[in-house]
């Protein structure tokens, strides 16, 4: 995106004054807002008066240096205020991260300010997202599921960033956001002071970046349970939480790197470990089959792999949508049933199901195309409105609909027979949703444009 060009006029006997204070002063944004143009850069983010931002009160948790948010043209945007140098090195990392497609809060501008020695770090702050103090002070620790989703979104973002070659140097539960994602959470880095970006990690590289992340989620988990009021009596259970994300991370990790041989009426095994990989959400990028050392009548299979957008391509592929993988995966179970009940309800000749039926190898791409934004504007889009209208005004209407298949399979499985749309949509209105979904992590969520302004 281009860098916003702009020009700050000056009048009056101040005017030498400021245009001696802007010679000290580099501004670079890549939005080109008129309300984040407009704010108050020449003076240190501490100093700024309370009328002339937007000021937001988000929630948390402790920062080494000055954080504020803002709201401007409708967007909110963080603003961090640190060392020059570190800034333009956070600053280039995340930029970095972006191109890279990683998981991370997208950077906006920096401004240095020379005659302080700092700069401010603008980035902007992820919608409908929170931090993960709000999921553990709302919902109980009792509900382990929602915990365990949490915990393993933190080892993928490890894994994804690794894969990358980023080290992150200060990974934590504190230096991250979480995103809903159909029934999983997707972690998004937020801190990248530490961070540093090499063509690939060594071993030593990731046992030491590993060995941070435990390190720091137990002290993340333990300042939760003070804040609650639950002492040190479940400390243990929390030290155990901790290590577990690193059993989570080298568990995705052996999945995504390990090697292994078959025999030539083994073939099987090929498709196995790419449907495996595409069930976790990655595409295979190349694969490639060598003969095995040792044994020349075997193949040893190497698969080099994509980015976790697998379904969330597919999907886009069909309908235009783009949605998080997670969302993907539900919203493309949606749509295949409903192509298989137009298949039903108009066959064709020979009883294929006609234009939309059959089984996919048997249909066009067009056909599947067509069917897709058929899916799109008859199914989804009402479907998405009324899910978005139950859980209010915050809701994320892709995440509400998500939410909504969800609670409908599972009340339906408990009364053995389909409930219907509108005992789920009164469920998830009244928040009567089954304890351990995930739609009982609306709870959690809270649209950025909700947040109380500063009075």
């Amino acid at each position: 995106m281009p860098v916003a060009a702009f020009a700050l006029a000056v009048t009056g006997s101040g005017a030498m004054a400021t245009m001696a204070r802007m010679a000290d002063i580099s501004i670079r944004l890549r939005a080109a807002s008129p309300g984040l143009i407009a704010l108050p850069w020449l003076e240190p983010l501490g100093r700024w008066p309370p009328e002339s931002a937007d000021f937001r009160e988000l929630d948390v948790g402790p920062s080494r240096h000055l954080v504020r948010f803002v709201q401007a043209d409708g967007v909110t945007y963080a603003l961090k205020e640190l060392p020059a140098r570190v800034a333009d090195k956070e600053y280039r990392v995340l930029r970095d991260l972006e191109l890279r497609e990683l998981p991370a809060v997208r950077p906006i501008g920096l401004v240095d300010q020379a005659d302080t020695g700092n700069s401010i770090l603008v980035t902007e702050y992820l919608a409908h997202s929170w931090q993960f103090r709000r999921l553990f002070r709302r919902l109980p620790r009792e509900l382990v599921k929602h915990r365990e989703r949490l915990l393993d979104a933190l080892a993928s973002l490890l894994v994804d960033l690794h894969r990358a070659g980023v080290f992150w140097g200060d990974c934590s539960l504190a230096n991250t956001l979480f995103k809903r994602d159909g029934q999983t959470l997707q972690a998004f880095l937020v801190d990248a002071e530490t961070s540093e970006v090499h063509p690939n990690l060594t071993d030593g590289q990731r046992a030491l970046d590993l060995g941070i992340l435990v390190e720091n989620v137990a002290g993340d988990l333990t300042d939760v349970a003070l804040e609650t009021g639950e002492g040190g009596e479940r400390i243990d259970e929390d030290l155990a939480a901790a290590e577990s994300v690193a059993d989570r991370y080298r568990a995705l990790w052996e999945e995504l790197t390990h090697e292994e041989t078959f025999g030539p009426d083994e073939r099987y095994k090929v498709e196995a470990r790419v449907r495996r990989l595409n069930e976790l959400g990655f595409a295979v990028d190349e694969l490639a089959l060598v003969p095995a050392s040792g044994d020349r009548s075997r193949l040893r299979l190497k698969v080099a792999v994509a980015n976790r957008r697998f379904h969330a391509i597919e999907l886009q592929r069909l309908t235009g949508l783009e949605v998080g993988e997670g969302q993907a995966t539900i919203l493309l179970n949606d749509l295949r049933a409903y192509q298989s009940r137009l298949a039903s309800e108009r066959p064709g000749p020979g009883g294929s199901g006609g234009p939309q039926g059959g089984p996919p190898e048997e249909r066009g791409a067009t056909d599947d195309v067509a069917a897709g934004f058929r899916w799109r504007n008859e199914v989804l889009l009402p479907g998405m409105a009324r899910a978005a209208a139950a859980l209010g005004p915050d809701a994320d209407p892709i995440q509400a609909y998500c939410d909504l298949l969800e609670v409908r399979w599972l009340l339906s499985e408990e009364a053995g027979q389909d409930v219907g749309n509108e005992a789920v949509l009164a469920a998830l209105a009244s928040r009567q949703t089954p304890s351990e979904s995930a739609a009982q992590m609306v709870v959690a969520e809270t649209a950025t444009g909700s947040f109380p302004a500063l009075p």
